[in-house]
């Protein structure tokens, strides 16, 4: 009878195990992707808390190190259940509001190249927001499917301590010590000035990061850290290069978009931090540090843009890369992905790159974001770092269904370099032939915009080349490069230089930039040297050589290839006083577009 009872209590107690186990929520995974798990999806018991994490700077000169204002959404059986998760984080200088559409805040772009310009609209950002929700981004993604999702406001903006510097170490190190606060090894606080302490015992330590434009440029600062426990990042359209984004080949040029922003601009329109702090901020990161560094008169590099490119501080990035972009993205450009996934293939790390044929933005799909956290963050083994190196998304196809690639470029892409033949003011011939002579010049003036001119029949405001009518479409994909023999009536000029497909598209069918097929724009001042210009002889010319934007596309049969070479691009560059001369030597000018199957390929389409 004892016996029986006995025998009856452990099978009560290991039903009563099993039963709990069984009521316990974990991450459930299917074709190598974590899925919505019905005890995450409740929002009302999600646990949502703020911290301060204490970095390791103090750049608002308080003399206390700065702490990033940081927010946590997690499942309630992290603290109920005690599970650990892994992070996706994303961290921003937006969550607090920015300057908006103030008047003056852009530098005035009315003057010639080189001259001094009038001061611009200095401006204060209101900030908003409340605790303790930074931000609600990310969280209905991936709160439900088993992770934990973190926010954090950059320093100076928000209710996080510092000073925005646009690139400047700081925008590294804060994310940085966000992550090592996720692995025990800095010290979170309840409040910005207390000393309670605050740990993260439901994280797992391993971190993801994801953002668009400023927010996916903080994942790679993060990542050039070098920080252990960031495991994966998703960069989309990130802003790699601060001289890329703001300057091109010596030349200064705005983001399409934002006519006469420079680095300063940026730094008052994203300022948002603690008002006290706001005039020693203004006086050492704005007025002295950007305004002696950026350099408006020459465009040229130097070491203040060198320390605010991210291509220089690779060495110690480990964390595997999945990088977005928009190939028709004119404000952050495809360069900017194109550069950093090139150089971390040539590293070692795991990477893909995803394109598509759009603007602005634009994540992957969610399958291969699922997939890239899923194996980097959880550990699930889904051979993700075996899929295709390079997902495009093809003209007119769904954005989630990409096109695989064995890499970016196509490898079978291979370099045919087209000639030009005279024919101004109308339009001259792209040829493989080099029967190029002569000279044609070209008449700046910025009241025609650049698609203004591509359509003009007659005009001496720009020069075309166009190739045969395609009998066959052709595939582009890589870098384009031009070699331009040139000469301008001043010491200084504007070079805009497009490639485009005609006949134009009325506008509306398609998009506009549907017949750009890439572009680049490049002061000639800079003909030897990125980071020393010379003034210009007039009369003289000077060979330059410069690549274009990054490009992967189809030209259909049908069209024609144009290069057009003009000089003030009214969306992106100064705007001098208009009649300055340039003239090129067609001898001494070539284009050399990469085409999938090489000249065969091209001269096929043209024959």
């Amino acid at each position: 009878m004892k016996n029986r009872i006995k025998i009856q209590f452990i099978a009560l107690f290991i039903l009563a195990i099993s039963v709990n186990a069984q009521e316990k929520a974990a991450p459930i995974f299917k074709d190598g992707e974590a899925q919505i798990v019905a005890a995450f999806n409740d929002d009302s018991k999600w646990i949502r808390t703020d911290l301060w994490v204490e970095t390791t700077f103090d750049t608002d000169g308080d003399g206390k190190l700065d702490r990033m204002h940081v927010d946590v959404t997690r499942p309630a059986q992290t603290e109920s259940e005690g599970l650990k998760l892994p992070i996706v984080y994303e961290s921003s200088p937006y969550y607090a509001g920015t300057a908006g559409d103030t008047p003056g805040l852009f530098w005035d772009v009315k003057h010639e190249i080189g001259a001094k310009e009038k001061q611009r609209t200095r401006v204060e950002v209101e900030r908003r927001g409340k605790r303790p929700i930074i931000s609600n981004s990310q969280v209905k993604t991936w709160v439900p499917r088993g992770y934990i999702v973190v926010h954090s406001s950059s320093p100076g903006t928000g209710l996080s301590d510092g000073s925005p510097t646009v690139g400047g170490d700081n925008e590294s190190l804060a994310p940085k010590a966000v992550i090592d606060w996720l692995n025990g090894r800095a010290k979170g606080f309840t409040e910005r000035e207390g000393n309670e302490e605050v740990k993260a015992f439901w994280s797992t330590g391993k971190v993801g990061m994801t953002g668009t434009s400023y927010n996916g440029t903080i994942p790679l600062a993060a990542a050039t850290t070098g920080v252990n426990g960031l495991e994966a990042i998703i960069p989309v359209a990130p802003n790699t290069s601060y001289y890329h984004y703001y300057r091109s080949n010596g030349l200064v040029r705005s983001p399409g978009g934002y006519l006469g922003e420079d680095i300063d601009v940026l730094y008052d329109f994203i300022h948002s931090g603690k008002e006290a702090n706001r005039a020693h901020n203004n006086r050492v990161t704005r007025d002295t540090e950007l305004a002696n560094g950026m350099d408006r008169a020459s465009g040229d590099y130097n070491d203040f843009w060198a320390g605010r490119d991210y291509l220089n501080d690779m060495k110690p990035m480990k964390a595997a890369l999945l990088m977005s972009h928009g190939f028709n993205d004119w404000n952050v450009m495809p360069e900017h992905s194109y550069r950093i996934y090139k150089r971390a293939k040539e590293m070692g790390i795991p990477s893909q790159i995803f394109y598509h044929q759009n603007g602005h933005g634009g994540p992957p799909p969610m399958k291969m974001m699922n997939r890239w956290f899923t194996h980097y963050l959880h550990g699930v083994e889904n051979n993700v770092e075996n899929d295709a190196k390079a997902w495009i998304v093809r003209e007119n196809d769904k954005r989630d269904a990409p096109t695989a690639y064995a890499d970016y470029p196509n490898p079978e892409a291979k370099p045919v370099t087209l000639h030009l033949e005279a024919g101004a003011p109308k339009a001259g011939k792209l040829s493989v032939n080099n029967t190029s002579k002569g000279k044609e010049t070209l008449v700046d003036n910025y009241s025609f915009s650049g698609e203004a001119l591509a359509q003009a029949e007659y005009t001496n405001h720009r020069l075309l080349y166009l190739s045969p009518i395609l009998k066959e479409d052709i595939h582009i994909s890589g870098l384009t490069s031009i070699t331009i023999k040139a000469a301008s009536s001043k010491p200084a000029i504007n070079l805009s230089v497009w490639l485009v497909s005609l006949p134009w598209n009325d506008g509306r069918r398609v998009k506009i930039t549907d017949n750009i097929i890439t572009r680049g724009w490049a002061d000639l001042q800079n003909y030897k040297s990125l980071t020393k210009s010379k003034p210009l002889k007039p009369g003289k010319f000077y060979e330059m050589t410069f690549n274009l934007q990054p490009d992967d596309q189809i030209i259909k049969k049908g069209q024609q290839i144009g290069l057009m070479i003009f000089s003030s691009d009214n969306n992106y560059t100064l705007l001098p006083k208009p009649g300055t001369e340039l003239t090129v030597d067609l001898n001494g000018t070539s284009i050399t577009i990469p085409v999938v199957g090489g000249k065969n390929a091209f001269t096929k389409a043209t024959e």
